[in-house]
């Protein structure tokens, strides 16, 4: 049974930092694409970065570009997510996602067949 359980979430001021990680569990984590969203509260969920099995490859959405960055421990079967320059737009609940390998389309909410329950981040302004 896959589990995606995200941690790191928290408070913090603008211009700050948080890192968030995602442990995975019941998949060949080394096999997959990982992907963090975002939903912000009345918003639709959001493609926020994701990190290709091989290379690998990064994606990042242009709000975060710059700031954000993913990264991948297959030993540990963990991606985490740095966010650096925190806004107030960046507040949300963030979900860590596993895309399938059927799909095709790493920046669409559709491609990513399970998500972990998500972690608060708050930036205050």
């Amino acid at each position: 049974q896959v589990q995606l359980a995200e941690s790191g979430g928290g408070l913090v001021q603008a211009g700050g930092s948080l890192r968030l990680s995602c442990a995975a569990s019941g998949l060949t984590f080394s096999s997959y694409t990982m992907a963090w969203f975002r939903q912000a509260p009345g918003k639709e969920r959001e493609f926020v970065a994701a990190i290709s099995w091989s290379a690998p490859g990064t994606y990042y959405a242009d709000s975060v570009k710059g700031r954000f960055t993913i990264s991948r421990d297959n030993a540990k079967n963990t991606v985490y997510l740095q966010m650096n320059s925190l806004k107030s737009d960046d507040t949300a609940v963030y979900y860590c996602a596993r895309k399938g390998l059927r799909y095709s389309g790493t920046y669409s909410f559709s491609s990513y067949d399970y998500w972990g329950q998500g972690t608060q981040v708050t930036v205050s302004s």
